[in-house]
């Protein structure tokens, strides 16, 4: 934050595909105000303008880090060097001389925001499954598959459970889990399952602590019980059949 961008240099053009105006000289001279987030977005603002970074599956963002087969952009700002690497390409970064896209927008509220009653009450409009409505950033944003899976398990919901019939008391147990699953993980640095690191290239902790995201065939820590694996919302999806009924 504070600091200017001198230039920016894209070496991958998918890296560009919800961008507009994709012109790298707009962005010369621009102050960066303030950096957040925003579900699953880095959201730097501007002294005029904003630029959205959405990580996808492996994007991550370095800082002063030397150049590799994946890095798709470079920011260079005043006295460091900001560099986005992808291996998988699922990431994206745009930017707008506007406010945020409107697509953002009809994202629904943070996780920290919500509040227990307003959870239970857009649960009980959804007849989805619980897991495949925490994942379509529509009731929540920000939760990924992996927080997903933990909340579910600490608050001893089957993942295919229909929505609009978890109980008010289920339901407060859920948005507790999710609220502590996400403390742990943020307080962890994440969760590095595979090449995940922070911007200075650290490795998360929190997969150490998976109950059970990635322990397919392994006992439960609470009862024993071998973790299952399935498929929901098109995504590998894993519980405990015995404490999760």
């Amino acid at each position: 934050e504070g600091r200017r961008i001198l230039s920016a240099e894209f070496l991958n053009q998918r890296v560009l595909r919800h961008c507009v105006d994709p012109n790298p000289e707009s962005l010369q001279g621009r102050r960066i105000v303030q950096v957040r987030r925003r579900g699953k977005h880095i959201v730097m603002q501007l002294d005029e303008g904003v630029i959205i970074i959405h990580l996808g599956m492996t994007g991550k963002l370095l800082i002063n880090a030397p150049r590799s087969p994946h890095t798709r952009a470079i920011f260079t700002l005043e006295g460091v060097e900001l560099s986005f690497e992808d291996i998988r390409t699922f990431g994206s970064i745009e930017w707008t001389t506007c406010t945020i896209p409107e697509r953002m927008e009809r994202l629904g509220p943070e996780p920290f925001d919500i509040t227990p009653d307003e959870f239970f009450q857009r649960l009980k409009q959804r007849k989805t499954s619980i897991k495949a409505l925490l994942m379509n950033q529509t009731l929540v944003r920000g939760m990924g598959n992996i927080y997903v899976d933990e909340a579910l398990f600490r608050a001893r919901i089957h993942p295919a459970t229909q929505a609009s019939r978890l109980s008010r008391v289920r339901a407060d147990r859920l948005h507790a889990a999710m609220l502590d699953v996400l403390r742990a993980a943020i307080g962890d640095g994440g969760s590095s399952i595979s090449d995940y690191v922070d911007g200075e290239g650290r490795r998360g902790s929190f997969q150490d602590r998976h109950a059970v995201y990635g322990r397919e065939g392994k006992p439960c820590i609470s009862c024993g019980t071998p973790i299952r694996k399935i498929v929901l919302a098109q995504r590998g999806t894993h519980f405990c059949p015995r404490c999760q009924r």
